[in-house]
């Protein structure tokens, strides 16, 4: 949280000492005068403009006056934090003030070059209204206002929330960029450059209308293309007053590509898990048994002999368990006619009883002998990494997803680096995160800046960041989840295909992680995505009907169907559909499989 306490009893007496003596006032005539309210939306009657929070919303009840108020729902790791930043004047005095509601309440002030202010209420079951103020520093030219609750305290209410003090001049945008060209291009990416626009402190690169990614230099690449599309570029110049209008437009078209990074897979692949160590509801199926439309077939589980000793075993499901299990002369018959078939056959290690910590270097190393053996013993194409639970988190200092230290994280990426270039360009990678560990960092980045959230947020960026010109395809688990940020800034929930669509969104485009725009996860090859969904009500939460299956595809392949979300792009070479499971598939009649290949052809 940003450093909030309690109000100190003595420097209120001492203010109001003040005030009483002949002459001297808080702020003087003059200085009143030319006040201003400095607050973008204070009174949050345009929704969220202008701020920036973690877990809030616009509400039209209860409001302290208009339409429309913030409400902020703190959870476990969350305080419900909402921010602005404005631009102050040097040596100037401001009061902060704001309407509250609810338990535990914060209103404050960060970055005045003096001492940042808070004040706060225990309990405030009707509005109620905070006021602190501050001075700014000789230097200081932004101040960040903040407004957040308590850890698990239930929801609040803020509104009519006002900075009043000297305004800042806020000057002129600056003019179009001039002169934008396409330099190199391949078959994913793009990449601009542009002269430098004088007061410039930023830009913005727009993509077929579409703001797709921000820049603090006069070039960016643009990745998650498809090949052979032509594409319209426009770029914008920033500063505190505003954005200039957009430039001329310039057009490239991507290559065609070569499939990289997707060995032997159709344009259009299906992906499926298959029991093969353990027997529930849905029945044993033989790996014989499943039908040709399944392009992957991922054998579940291998998991370790113990959580940190990076021993994996595969123990196939015995016959007391499975009574119609093959043996394992005929199981590897099946995998070898499924190759033969053009069909990839990997072992999964981990899901949900699989924690697999690589904590040494010794766990790392043993990690790669036990898989390698797992491999050549069956003959298999690769490797899907399906770590869940508290497989992977970040330590307290770790914050760059680009540069990770934690152990279980760089061990992975040294592990799967050395297992790729074992087998080469034909092995197979896949990894299926829960969105937990994946779009969640959109938010949250392990324990954050100030301490406190979960360790486990984001924690897979740093291992996909590493391997993504390694990865064959990523195919998250859109089930089993709670409600997550999309790039609207608003939640989404399962349940339909606005779920689906607004998680792939975010492969696609990229996304700043933790907020910040200048630590930005670039986005994927649409032909290394595949979406995460259970194959019938049984399978797991999270289930969808064909109808809305077909909606996402529509969406992100076509740009039609779309709903209330509105995409970043078009993704025709987008991989496919991974599902969990090929048992549970069976079971509900091949529902899953039968709509893909309808959509598919």
């Amino acid at each position: 949280m940003y450093g909030a306490r309690r109000p100190g009893s003595a420097l209120a007496l001492l203010t109001a000492a003040l005030l009483a003596v002949p002459g001297i006032t808080a702020l003087s005539s003059a200085a009143r005068a030319a006040d201003a309210d400095l607050v973008r939306n204070g009174g949050f009657e345009s929704g969220l403009d202008g701020w920036t929070c973690t877990a809030g919303t616009a509400v039209d009840s209860p409001v302290h006056s208009g339409t429309s108020a913030l409400q902020a729902t703190p959870a476990g790791s969350d305080d419900a934090q909402c921010t602005q930043t404005v631009t102050v004047q040097p040596n100037a005095q401001y009061t902060l003030s704001g309407y509250v509601r609810g338990s535990y309440v914060y209103l404050g002030a960060n970055g005045t070059g003096t001492t940042d202010v808070s004040t706060w209420t225990q309990s405030a079951p009707d509005w109620q209204k905070l006021t602190t103020t501050f001075t700014t520093g000789a230097t200081t030219t932004k101040v960040t206002l903040y407004t957040h609750g308590w850890y698990g305290t239930g929801a609040y209410q803020a509104d009519d929330i006002s900075l009043l003090g000297p305004g800042a001049s806020a000057g002129q945008p600056p003019a179009a960029p001039g002169g934008l060209t396409a330099g190199a291009v391949t078959s994913s990416s793009v990449t601009l450059s542009w002269p430098a626009v004088t007061g410039a402190t930023g830009y913005a690169v727009y993509r077929d209308g579409v703001k797709v990614r921000t820049a603090s230099g006069t070039s960016a690449t643009v990745g998650g293309l498809s090949p052979s599309t032509a594409y319209s570029f426009q770029v914008t110049a920033s500063n505190d007053a505003g954005e200039s209008a957009r430039s001329a437009a310039v057009t490239a078209t991507t290559t065609a590509g070569t499939g990289g990074g997707s060995p032997g897979l159709p344009a259009h692949a299906l992906v499926g898990y298959l029991h093969t160590t353990f027997a529930n509801g849905s029945g044993y199926t033989r790996l014989a048994d499943v039908p040709d439309s399944w392009d992957v077939i991922d054998l579940a589980f291998g998991e370790p002999t113990s959580a940190t000793s990076g021993d994996i075993r595969f123990n196939r499901c015995p016959v007391t368990e499975c009574p119609n299990v093959e043996s394992d002369a005929d199981f590897k018959a099946a995998i070898k006619a499924k190759q033969a078939a053009g069909k990839k056959v990997l072992i999964s290690i981990g899901g949900q009883n699989g924690q697999v910590q690589l904590t040494t270097a010794a766990a790392r190393d043993t990690f790669v002998s036990s898989v390698s053996k797992i491999i050549d013993d069956y003959g298999l194409d690769g490797l899907d990494v399906d770590f869940e639970g508290h497989s992977l988190s970040l330590d307290t200092n770790d914050t760059d997803f680009k540069n990770p230290t934690t152990p279980v994280i760089v061990n992975l990426i040294s592990a799967l680096k050395t297992l790729k270039a074992k087998y080469g360009a034909e092995f197979v990678l896949t990894m299926a995160p829960e969105t937990f560990f994946v779009q969640n960092g959109y938010q949250f980045y392990g324990t954050g800046k100030w301490g406190g959230q979960d360790p486990r947020c984001g924690a897979y960026l740093p291992v996909i960041h590493a391997l993504r010109d390694d990865l064959t395809l990523l195919h998250v688990q859109d089930y089993n989840s709670g409600p997550v940020m999309g790039l609207d800034n608003q939640y989404h929930s399962m349940g339909g295909a606005d779920f689906h669509i607004a998680m792939t969104d975010m492969l696609l485009t990229g996304f700043p992680v933790a907020g910040d725009a200048n630590n930005v996860f670039p986005p994927l090859r649409p032909d290394q995505v595949a979406i995460g969904m259970p194959a019938s009500t049984n399978a797991g939460n999270g289930y969808v009907a064909p109808a809305e299956v077909t909606k996402t595809l529509d969406c992100l392949t076509k740009r039609t169907n779309c709903g209330s979300y509105a995409t970043h792009g078009t993704w025709p070479a987008l991989r496919g559909l991974m599902t969990w499971s090929v048992n549970w598939d069976r079971y509900a009649n091949w529902e899953f499989q039968k709509n893909f290949d309808a959509y598919f052809g």
